[in-house]
């Protein structure tokens, strides 16, 4: 193949595919990170609902969760 033969709108093409394919996988990550430090943030307040002696429904009463 020479390089003469070569569709330049083709790669041009194909190229634009790929950086659009990179930016959806780089913002997977992204939200699970944040679905992860919404968890953690719930089992730590859990833990200190449970260290206060509360129970799940007087913490509820009081806003708590």
């Amino acid at each position: 193949m020479s390089i003469n033969s070569i569709n330049h709108d083709e790669m041009a093409d194909i190229a634009h595919k790929w950086e659009e394919s990179e930016t959806v996988e780089t913002q997977k990550p992204m939200k699970n990170s944040i679905k992860s430090a919404e968890a953690r943030r719930r089992i730590e307040a859990m833990r200190e609902i449970r260290e206060s002696g509360l129970t799940i429904e007087e913490a509820r009463e009081l806003g708590l969760i």
